[in-house]
């Protein structure tokens, strides 16, 4: 079986983060990334603008960058 993920890169199917901009976060916590909800639980509260590093739909740190004091 093959899967066609539309693109050169997939989240769901590789080991690789990507980095994504929270486009905006709902009541739940819940960010939108470029239209894909992103489970925010694991970095903590995120606004409009942050830069997450992102695998199959969780956030799994801030990028380097947003992290800095």
């Amino acid at each position: 079986m093959t899967h066609d993920c539309g693109s050169d890169h997939c989240v769901t199917c590789s080991d690789e983060a990507v980095p994504m901009q929270v486009d905006s976060v709902g009541a739940d916590g819940i960010a939108l990334c470029g239209g894909i909800e992103v489970m925010t639980d694991l970095v903590g509260p995120v606004e409009p603008g942050t830069t997450l590093l992102v695998h199959a739909g969780v956030a799994l740190q801030l990028t380097p960058a947003e992290a800095a004091p």
